[in-house]
């Protein structure tokens, strides 16, 4: 009877408290669990005996599994993640590209001088017109370089031929003329499409095969694989996906319709390919290619079946035959890996805003690509090369500065429920945000209702310059937003991309500050936060401004003691030797209880903080 009830007593289900997270209510559980089971056996549990160091390591073990456990199920959430490969798996998922910084794009002007074949003649010598083609290299005056992404012809082929005459779109005037007045010589003008950035090459010792074979590129912010290729021949594409065994390209149309259809869509098959990636820690790129080797590249697509078959060596009965799934990633569906070989990547790099120069501060010529397609004599060819100049006539936009880790979190939400597609508003800022970097890339977009065509949405965009001032998108950064969404859009949707209107603010303020301080050192706090306040990061288009939050900043500052007046008015045009956004403004007619409302599409900029936030000290 004894034993029985020893039993029964060992056997009883002691209580347990599961609700202990941190050291001190871990320690504090664990001691009543010992004073209640074990009474006779401890009994001092003061910091310095056995027992209490006991259930101080008890407490801290305890305490570092709740932190573990409560940190992994936070890593699981894009919200509440904060290590960088929880944030980028997390983006990877949502199908968010991590970009590095953007390029700036801008339209240069190439002048020249042509002679004329005969004096007097009223077009310059055909045989003298160049190509310049791209890759061609300017310089900034502030070290920045910008290569041109497509040629600039002055000789012109309307059937594709060797019968050239002047471009039509090239500008023309007369140059030099002799004493008798006849024409020597014509100044020509024609402008190309330029991307900012640095142009390199990289090569890589390849050796034995590989599966999926990764090289990361050495420098940072890369903005294009320009040509991946390998001493063998073998040109490498870019894609989406290893899956992707296509690619497509545009050719220069040389059919009749030329002057309807520039370019011509083919496809061109790529058995060699890689996927590129970027680390949203280092914003360093890397190139996966494929895990076929190319000895495989002339067997069938469709793999022996017996070849899938796990062999058993040592076994002579067998009840089920496993499939080897490794099978399948040797085959060339997913792309041909480089074998005993040099690789090549051609690829530019660089953007942030500092990229986004000023007009007429493009004049230097780095690298000059030029040919002559009727090949004139080389001494001819060298006079109008020497005469060459180039010059931009608009400010380069686009360039923006790597998106943080809290701006591409905040657009997984959207991302993610777009599937590829634009169907809401959501869908549609997020395909603007997640446009490829060498594209360019807004400051701001915001959408809203087309009164006139219930099927089509307003698009508002606006950019930056190198100074962070707020400025009009360029029309080509604008063009590359319209042919990305295209390929995104419902076929009945329509989008109207339009220019952001920039409403420059002056604010003016009074107060009142207690007399027993420095008043400079108070409205020098003042100051400071009003500045970050109005910075135009925190600004977004149809964004009002409420005049209560502005005044509860004033009084965050030790020291005001009233709040006399706040005033903000409009600043247009040039004004005191700087320069503002030509919008006029009637802060009046656009206040509503104490809120400044911008118009449809507006977007309010305090441009010179440091001299547009102007104080008043009353007593």
């Amino acid at each position: 009877m004894a034993i029985d009830q020893k039993i029964n007593s060992s056997s009883q289900t002691r209580q347990r408290n599961y609700l202990a997270r941190d050291f001190d209510s871990l320690r504090g559980v664990l001691l009543d669990y010992a004073r209640q089971y074990y009474p006779n056996q401890i009994q001092d549990f003061s910091d310095a005996s056995v027992g209490g160091m006991f259930l101080d390591l008890a407490a801290y073990i305890g305490d570092n599994m709740s932190f573990y456990l409560d940190h992994i199920y936070g890593e699981l959430n894009y919200d509440t993640a904060v290590e960088s490969q929880s944030i980028e798996r997390a983006l990877v998922n949502a199908g968010i590209p991590i970009n590095g910084a953007s390029p700036a794009l801008v339209r240069v002007t190439v002048y020249i001088e042509v002679p004329v074949e005969t004096p007097g003649d009223e077009t310059p010598n055909v045989n003298l017109l160049p190509i310049i083609k791209e890759g061609t290299t300017f310089e900034a005056t502030n070290g920045v370089k910008f290569t041109l992404i497509e040629d600039i012809n002055f000789a012109y082929s309307a059937n594709g031929d060797d019968s050239y005459s002047l471009n039509p779109s090239a500008e023309k005037k007369i140059g030099r003329v002799r004493q008798d007045g006849k024409v020597i010589s014509y100044l020509l003008a024609s402008s190309g499409l330029c991307a900012s950035g640095f142009e390199t090459t990289e090569t890589f010792s390849i050796g034995d095969f590989v599966q999926f074979r990764s090289l990361t590129l050495s420098h940072s912010n890369v903005t294009e694989i320009v040509k991946v290729y390998d001493d063998l021949g073998n040109t490498y594409y870019e894609v989406g996906s290893l899956t992707h065994d296509v690619v497509y390209r545009n050719f220069l149309n040389t059919s009749g319709d030329s002057n309807l259809v520039k370019d011509v869509m083919k496809v061109i098959p790529a058995p060699y390919r890689f996927v590129k990636t970027t680390s949203l820690d280092t914003r360093m790129t890397t190139l996966t290619f494929g895990g076929g080797s190319s000895d495989s590249l002339q067997e069938s697509v469709i793999p022996d079946p017996s070849e899938f078959a796990i062999a058993f060596p040592y076994s002579k009965t067998i009840s089920r035959v496993p499939i080897n799934p490794e099978k399948l990633l040797t085959t060339n569906t997913l792309g041909i890996a480089a074998i005993n070989t040099t690789l090549t990547v051609v690829y530019r790099y660089g953007g942030g805003l500092y990229h986004n120069v000023g007009p007429g501060t493009i004049s230097t010529t780095s690298a000059l690509n030029i040919v002559f397609p009727k090949n004139p004599p080389q001494a001819d060819a060298t006079r109008v090369r020497k005469t060459m100049d180039v010059s931009n006539l608009e400010s380069a936009s686009g360039g923006e500065d790597a998106l943080t880790s809290q701006e591409l979190v905040s657009l997984i939400p959207m991302v993610k429920n777009s599937q590829e597609r634009i169907v809401t508003k959501e869908d549609l800022l997020a395909r603007v945000y997640t446009m490829p970097a060498n594209f360019g890339r807004v400051f701001r977009a915001s959408l809203s209702t087309n009164k006139n065509n219930p099927l089509a949405t307003q698009l508002y965009v606006i950019s930056r310059d190198l100074n962070s001032k707020l400025v009009v998108s360029p029309d080509t950064l604008k063009l590359n937003i319209k042919k990305y969404l295209n390929s995104y859009r419902m076929i009945s949707d329509a989008i109207d991309i339009l220019d952001a209107q920039v409403i420059n603010l002056q604010l003016k303020f009074s107060i009142v500050i207690d007399p027993s301080l420095n008043r400079s050192s108070v409205m020098s706090k003042i100051l400071s936060k009003l500045q970050d306040k109005f910075t135009v990061k925190n600004f977004f288009i149809n964004q009002p401004i409420i005049i209560s939050e502005v005044i509860n900043t004033i009084f965050t500052v030790s020291g005001v003691i009233s709040v006399d007046k706040v005033q903000f008015v409009n600043v247009a045009g040039k004004y005191n030797n700087r320069v503002y956004s030509d919008t006029i403004f009637d802060v009046n007619a656009y206040t509503k209880r104490q809120i400044i409302f911008p118009p449809p599409g507006g977007i309010f900029e305090v441009r010179y903080p440091e001299v547009d936030i102007i104080a008043k000290v009353v007593s």
